[in-house]
Parts: structure tokens; C-alpha cells; sequence
């Protein structure tokens, strides 16, 4: 989670968990060496089987790394965002919120905007900024 306060300084926290069933790349070579190790030899594993293997590896590890940065680009992307909305007023679609904004927190669904009244409203379709 990202959030910008009326100064415009950003914080962050983590609160993303690595995944317990993903397997990284010195993992994957560990795994890799005991089954070469442990392959029968009278019937070994087929160089091209094992270059195979390491290839796709290689490209899910690439592409892994890539989706992280373009992650970290649209947070950095929301926090420009944001900060041009601090100061702003904000009125939901149906007209029951509204105030000026003097905080936004970047969450998984969507800006979410603290209003000077306590109030907070999810800055989205039918949201508008004066």
C-alpha cells in the first residue's frame, strides 16, 4: 500500500506476502543438480530435455522481474496522480460524500481518499474532482 499526505511526501508498506509455492532461481538449480545427480546412468537425461528446462526457466524468471517493474512504474505513475488531487474537493456519484482532500492511499482497489472530515471515499467511476 502507497499513500500521499497533504505535503506530498509518500510512504509505504509492504504488505504483500512472497509466495510459498513460488520457486526461485537458486532453488530451481538446487533442484535441478539433484536431479542430475539422482538420473539413472544407464539412461540419462537428454542434454536438449535439460537446456530445455533451464530455458524456460530463464524466461518465467524474466518475465517475473518484468511484471515487478511495471508494477513498481504504475505505483509511481498513482502517487503522481494522487498528489495533483490533494487540496482538491471530491464528491461521490450519488452525492452523500464530499470534502476536500487532504490525503490518498494507493490500495489494491483504487485510490482511496481521506477527506478533511474523517470521511474517506474510493476515488473512481462516478467520483468527481472539483
Amino acid at each position: 500500500m502507497v499513500s500521499v499526505n497533504s505535503v506530498g511526501q509518500a510512504a509505504t508498506a509492504s504488505t504483500a506476502q512472497p509466495s510459498k509455492t513460488t520457486l526461485d532461481y537458486q532453488a530451481f538449480l538446487k533442484l535441478f543438480v539433484e536431479q542430475l545427480k539422482h538420473q539413472d546412468p544407464t539412461a540419462p537425461m537428454d542434454a536438449s530435455q535439460s537446456m530445455a528446462q533451464l530455458a524456460t526457466f530463464s524466461q518465467v524468471e524474466q518475465s517475473v522481474a518484468t511484471n515487478k517493474k511495471l508494477d513498481s512504474l504504475l505505483s509511481s505513475q498513482s502517487l503522481s496522480q494522487a498528489n495533483s488531487l490533494i487540496g482538491r474537493t471530491a464528491t461521490s456519484g450519488e452525492g452523500d460524500v464530499s470534502g476536500e482532500i487532504v490525503s490518498i492511499k494507493i490500495t489494491s482497489e483504487g485510490a482511496l481518499a481521506t477527506l478533511t472530515s474523517g470521511k474517506t471515499l474510493l476515488l473512481g467511476e462516478g467520483v468527481s474532482i472539483s
